[in-house]
């Protein structure tokens, strides 16, 4: 059987590395994505045809140029891209898109938060299997409605949290499964506030950080708690004022969202996570570390520090982290990301959206491992109840159905 073909949605940093002002000063000025794929379709992993799905044509030549003098590595074959709209301004760009391939091709949507149920929704019923960035969507409704729609297509949806994925969170993970009864979590991330500007046409308007970020603990905190204990309410707090000096509207700075969860013995824990986008410029572009308490251990992990640190003139002092993503190459000029966990997370979801398709496994396979839209469904309803208890002040209930299921928010 032929490889899937792939449809990109989304032209910014994190796919292409290009921000509005250029290529991007983060890690990812090579962009993630696009990068990926390219090394896939190498490696005969994809199909030939990979489509870039923006909304302006006029962003493709500035695409091609860009990885025409940046993605210069000697290993990757062909970079070439079929794009979307062909002409002028459309934002249903990614109807088109969606028309040009067949069910069974594999798409990824990494888009403004605001925009993912709608393409997410066209591309299921597409027949396409969807990988999405966090959050998957804003609402538990909709999150439940494209598990439902992926389901009655027989394909995979999955979000790209890629911290699953790091060995470190991986081992954690499973370590935190065998000890015991879940007492305390606290997790924070954040990024520089020069991201801002990046984020300037959506923050404090579509979304907000807590989606951006605390979606990422949010995940890994739901996944390590399988079998084990469950949400069942949230009460969030903010800070204000530096992201509405540099935006000059409305936008929280930093949110914490408290969460209690009850164990399935009927004890009870509680955890908090915060996110922040008004960082000051430091060592690493996004803080990012958790601490976890549980009935036999306690566990620690930081992962912005990996022990590696490299001091440059006119850069400054970083902390490296190329077990994320590596845009060095080897001595012989090859990309060599292929074992990082920012790649793993495009790779395994290629996979596995691939024997779904040949019929070797089905999308219920992997539960357990992948963040499927299935498993991720209480992150969604905690996500979206953390938005509610702000807009709301107060505190906002979980509810389940007789099966143990979400149901809805209270």
């Amino acid at each position: 059987m032929k490889a899937p073909d792939s449809i990109l949605f989304g032209t910014g940093e994190y796919t292409t590395g290009l921000t509005a002002s250029g290529q991007a000063k983060s890690d990812k000025s090579l962009g993630v994505v696009a990068l990926t794929f390219f090394d896939l379709r190498t490696k005969g992993k994809v199909g030939d045809r990979i489509a870039l799905v923006g909304t302006n044509a006029e962003k493709e030549p500035k695409i091609q140029e860009h990885f025409r003098e940046n993605l210069t590595f000697t290993n990757i074959g062909s970079k070439e891209f079929e794009f979307f709209p062909k002409s002028g301004r459309d934002p249903k760009a990614y109807l088109s898109a969606i028309k040009a391939f067949k069910p069974g091709d594999l798409c990824t949507v990494f888009t403004p938060d605001d925009t993912h149920f709608e393409i997410c929704k066209a591309a299921l019923e597409g027949g396409l299997h969807v990988l999405v960035t966090k959050p998957m969507v804003k609402t538990l409704a909709q999150h439940k409605e494209l598990v439902s729609i992926a389901k009655a297509k027989g394909v995979l949806l999955q979000i790209e949290v890629h911290k699953r994925f790091d060995p470190i969170y991986n081992d954690a993970r499973q370590r935190i499964q065998s000890l015991g009864t879940f007492g305390y979590f606290t997790s924070f991330m954040s990024q520089p506030k020069m991201q801002l500007e990046t984020f300037r046409e959506w923050a404090g308007i579509s979304s907000d950080i807590s989606y951006y970020l605390n979606s990422h603990h949010v995940d890994f905190h739901v996944w390590a708690m399988q079998g084990i204990a469950k949400p069942v309410s949230v009460y969030a707090t903010a800070s204000t004022g530096v992201a509405e000096k540099i935006l000059g509207r409305s936008c929280e700075d930093t949110i914490t969202l408290t969460v209690t969860w009850k164990n399935s013995t009927g004890s009870s824990g509680h955890a908090t996570y915060t996110s922040s986008w008004t960082a000051s410029k430091s060592d690493v572009h996004s803080q990012q570390r958790f601490f976890c308490q549980m009935e036999r251990a306690e566990v620690t992990v930081d992962q912005a520090h990996r022990g590696y640190y490299v001091a440059e003139d006119d850069v400054g002092f970083n902390s490296c982290n190329p077990l994320f993503i590596r845009n060095k190459p080897d001595s012989l000029g090859r990309y060599v990301g292929q074992g990082c966990y920012g790649y793993i997370s495009f790779e395994r979801f290629v996979e596995a959206a691939t024997a779904i398709t040949k019929g070797e496994a089905k999308p219920e396979d992997f539960n357990s491992e992948l963040p499927t839209g299935y498993s991720t469904v209480q992150v969604t309803a905690i996500l979206e109840a953390g938005r509610k208890s702000l807009d709301e002040k107060r505190v906002v209930s979980i509810l389940y159905d007789d099966q143990g299921e979400v149901d809805k928010l209270d």
